[in-house]
């Protein structure tokens, strides 16, 4: 999870997986227009509702007024990952290895920054994909942004 503090995606684990979700993801973006956000994306194997994003905000919420992590105002967001799932973290590849995905680099890769394709596998700190039967080496390091591709 790029750009989150580790002590913060610490914090925001201890409150989410006692309860028993998974902490799928945690994303904050002080760029937003309306001001900054803090995105928690949660999982469970029955699925994840309405009432199940409200319990984990609610314990969360308290949590992080006590340990105070991030400076100044903020939106907290909880939700499901939804179909076109974010892949935050090298695990996120190596365990849906053959879905296909959309990846965007910070910067240009052999003339490109869009790779659009299906997860190969994770070879140490580089995702495999395979775009249009070629196979690309994209350095997890380099990856700005990736997100599954629902398929029907």
């Amino acid at each position: 999870m790029k750009g989150v503090q580790p002590q913060l995606l610490d914090l925001v684990r201890s409150v989410v997986e006692p309860m028993g979700y998974e902490c799928v993801g945690v994303e904050h973006d002080s760029s937003a227009g309306g001001g900054a956000v803090l995105r928690v994306y949660i999982d469970h194997a029955d699925g994840i509702g309405l009432d199940d994003c409200e319990a984990v905000s609610h314990q969360l919420s308290g949590a992080l007024d006590v340990a105070d992590p991030i400076a100044g105002h903020y939106d907290l967001e909880v939700s499901s990952p939804g179909l076109d799932r974010p892949l935050l973290e090298l695990a996120h590849f190596r365990r849906f290895t053959g879905a296909r995905a959309r990846v965007r680099l910070a910067e240009k890769l052999d003339g490109r920054r869009r790779f659009d394709g299906r997860i190969v596998g994770v070879d140490g700190e580089t995702v495999l994909l395979d775009v249009d039967g070629e196979r690309m080496a994209l350095p997890f390091a380099r990856i700005e942004s990736a997100r599954l591709v629902p398929e029907f």
